[in-house]
């Protein structure tokens, strides 16, 4: 007799596991073995790209081909009974399965996760696993399914001959509305993040309802013209001749609708009607349509006075599914109230962490004035010589109330200079304030130095993208288009949440303010497709405004929070590259593009809106944050930051020191830096309060061992090299000495350090000078305590 410690895994699948179903009745059709399920989520090593393991059960039992029931996790006979059950039981979460089982081959661990069975965990023999129809009984117990007519439930998905199956979360999303549907339930709400695949899970709900004749007329709304005329072109089209879409043509002179069709197809907007048009949906009975699915549902439909609601609540004894990215949830709007707590909910963390939508890095950019603000001087006008409102203008200001030329040629140098560091044909969305911000955006990037061969080979390198705007609405399919090149940037303002899929969007750039979660959610949705085959595993917001900081939110999209890593912490690591990638996408990601009915409100066209030129505006700090193996966003640190700018301003330990020694003023240097956007300050609570620049920068750059200012004041205390001076000019030093210890290299700079305490104890700023033989000689003094300050260990 074989001893079971010696076979593999597999082995024991094959002698023990499978003979032991085929027992208990389950056909081979009944189970697939090594079952993957997610994609591995991408991980992202600065350019270095791979992919995390598959999540994948040993075994996945179907009562039928769309509808999982149990799984089994195999181990070794080495392994303990139960020792896959924890991994299975994760699994069981993810796939909607109640009943799991862990085996090594000696018999089975059985979870039950209905509460139907006595009790929750029991041990089995080889012998004893249930079969089929006992499983399958439970579950309908569990799922209070004892009284429904099952053809629904088993009813099978849409077929054809592309061998192409719902994602595992779809097949959830299907089966759970479909039960729900059958135990009566009206209202139904789908939570499934942009670019998951909605449009395909409401067709196979439809199609399922349809063929069974549950709904034999099923109406779908939506808010965009180009999402019905592809959902009719693409996920619809097995519907065919049965499919029509609705608007004027169908109805006669006599007023009366063509009501042959049985899936309708409707732009909401082309049938409740308006001032210059009839209404279409009321033209219905009431009770024509058995089901109504509206996709996008936050746009509006569960507000009570919404267009949306009026026609949902003229077709109530339909039943009613919404589906949306963001559900909206507001004092005034709330989608729970209307369609009912969501049947099922798929976030972007979650499809980020199977590898099904794309990670993304957030690099949050601060401009000193957005952070300090602006405040005019006395009688100051701008550019148009209006005089202008003496106050402090903030970030809330900025592009609203005021306009500050260089701000958006900082921005647009900053955008460039990113697209430059790898590939400048990233197509790329610049959400801005308004349309005119928008305008101006398209101008300052168009004449940023950096993009002047790309523009001048093809103008359309930058195209604004706003709703009054023929031009560049006419660029819009080239945009979206991966196989046309241009337009690359698009700026845009106001946010739509449909509208067409932007498939190869690899940068998002907000400078908005952003004031609504589900706004935010929608713009980092026009980023989440993955397209490796356009060598699109990731995308990386531009944040210029605060907006992931103020909008983070752990229960949906995964949390870009900020996470200081230590210097240790590098992330680095084999990362497995991916054989191949899914590249068929289920559902559009929709491209922003602005409403020229909704650019603003009617109080900002009387808003006084002050032009300033000339004020500088410089980038003060960078993050840098990206998700890593482990599924949680890891920031570039200050550190990281600081030594990587550094290091672009000074590429040796010989260069800064000689740098910093021959600085008139060591502030200059200090300046040089934070023209890197190097804010030294902003170090001192990681690394320590009293260290001086000097030290910082040898210490961040270059892993010099760091000095406090005091330790350095002591030093050259204790080489007594100022024993050539007198008594007078002995205590200014030692004076000077106490001041850097405690305030830094500063008031060691400046000559007017004389005229304040101690050294007015000691003699006038003259009398002190003249203690030196005269000004020269006390400046050379001052030099050369600070050349022995900064002395380097050798």
């Amino acid at each position: 007799m074989t001893d079971k410690r010696g076979l593999s895994e597999s082995d024991i699948c094959d002698r023990f596991i499978t003979p032991a179903l085929e027992r208990s009745g389950w056909q081979n059709t009944q189970w697939r073995r090594e079952y993957s399920f997610t994609d591995g989520q991408i991980i992202v090593r600065g350019k270095l790209v791979g992919r995390g393991k598959r999540k994948r059960a040993d075994y996945l039992l179907f009562h039928k081909p769309n509808l999982p029931i149990a799984l089994i996790e195999a181990k070794d006979n080495n392994h303990q009974l139960g020792a896959g059950m924890q991994q299975g039981l994760g699994y069981a979460t993810a796939l909607d399965v109640p009943f799991v089982f862990s085996s090594n081959g000696d018999g089975f661990l059985f979870h039950d996760r209905t509460g139907t069975f006595e009790p929750v965990e029991q041990t089995l023999s080889l012998d004893e696993f249930p079969s089929p129809d006992e499983l399958w009984a439970h579950y309908k117990q569990w799922k209070s399914l004892e009284t429904v007519d099952e053809t629904l439930i088993t009813s099978p998905n849409y077929q054809d001959n592309t061998e192409k199956a719902p994602r595992y979360y779809q097949q959830v999303a299907i089966n759970r509305t479909i039960e729900a549907i059958s135990k009566g339930q009206e209202r139904l709400l789908l939570c499934m993040a942009t670019g998951t695949g909605k449009t395909y899970v409401a067709f196979n709900i439809i199609w399922r309802l349809w063929k069974s004749r549950k709904a034999k007329r099923i109406l779908f709304l939506a808010d965009r013209n180009i999402l019905v005329d592809q959902t009719m072109v693409n996920d619809f089209r097995p519907f065919a001749n049965a499919m029509t879409k609705v608007g004027p043509r169908i109805v006669d002179a006599d007023g009366r609708v063509d009501t042959s069709y049985e899936i309708y197809l409707a732009l909401y907007q082309a049938i409740v009607g308006g001032e210059d048009r009839e209404a279409i949906y009321d033209k219905f009975p009431r009770d024509f349509f058995d089901l109504i699915v509206v996709d996008e549902c936050h746009r509006g439909s569960a507000r009570a006075d919404s267009e949306w609601r009026a026609i949902l609540e003229y077709f109530q004894p339909a039943t009613q599914i919404g589906l949306t990215a963001t559900p909206k949830e507001t004092e005034y709007v709330s989608n729970i109230d209307y369609f009912g707590e969501p049947v099922y909910s798929y976030s972007l963390k979650q499809g980020i962490d199977d590898g099904f939508l794309a990670p993304y890095k957030v690099v949050r950019i601060d401009l000193d004035k957005d952070l300090t603000g602006w405040r005019p001087a006395e009688g100051q006008v701008d550019d148009d010589g209006q005089p202008i409102e003496d106050r402090i203008y903030n970030q809330m200001d900025i592009d609203r109330g005021i306009v500050f030329p260089n701000r958006d040629q900082t921005v647009a140098r900053k955008i460039s200079s990113f697209l430059h560091e790898d590939d400048p044909m990233r197509k790329t969305i610049v959400f801005c304030a308004s349309v005119n911000h928008a305008e101006r955006m398209r101008q300052a990037l168009t004449n940023d130095e950096a993009n002047a061969d790309l523009v001048r080979d093809d103008p359309r390198y930058v195209m604004r993208i706003t709703g009054d705007d023929d031009e560049g609405k006419a660029q819009l399919d080239n945009f979206i288009d991966p196989k046309r090149t241009h337009p690359v940037i698009a700026t845009t303002s106001k946010l739509l949440s449909t509208g067409v899929d932007a498939q190869t969007c690899h940068v998002i750039v907000l400078d908005q303010r952003i004031q609504s979660l589900t706004e935010f959610k929608q713009i980092i949705g026009r980023g989440t497709r993955l397209r490796p085959d356009y060598g699109k595993h990731y995308f990386t917001i531009l944040d210029f405004r605060k907006a992931t900081e103020l909008f983070a939110d752990p229960e949906w999209d995964g949390p870009p929070i900020k996470i200081l890593v230590d210097e240790d912490d590098t992330g680095e690591g084999p990362v497995d590259l991916p054989d191949d990638d899914q590249t068929e996408g289920d559902e559009p990601i929709d491209v922003i593009i602005d409403d020229p009915d909704d650019e603003g409100d009617e109080e900002d066209d009387e808003r006084v809106v002050y032009t300033v030129s000339g004020v500088k505006f410089t980038v003060i700090a960078e993050r840098v944050q990206y998700y890593d193996k482990d599924g949680k966003l890891i920031t570039e640190s200050l550190k990281d930051f600081t030594r990587r700018a550094v290091q672009q301003e000074f590429t040796t330990l010989d260069e800064f020191l000689r740098r910093w020694s021959e600085a008139d003023r060591k502030q200059a240097v200090i300046d040089a830096l934070l023209e890197q956007g190097v804010i030294l300050e902003a170090l001192e609570d990681q690394i320590g309060k009293d260290l001086d620049a000097f030290d910082l920068v040898c210490h961040l750059a270059f892993d010099q061992p760091p000095l406090t200012r005091r330790q350095r004041a002591d030093n050259v205390r204790q080489r007594d090299v100022f024993a050539e001076y007198g008594d007078v000019a002995r205590s200014v030093l030692d004076a000077l000495l106490d001041k850097y210890a405690d305030q830094g290299i500063g008031p060691v700079e400046d000559i007017e350090v004389l005229k304040l305490d101690p050294f007015t104890e000691l003699g006038t700023p003259i009398q002190l000078v003249r203690s030196f033989g005269g000004r020269e000689q006390f400046l050379q003094a001052v030099q050369h305590l600070q050349d022995e300050l900064y002395q380097i260990a050798s």
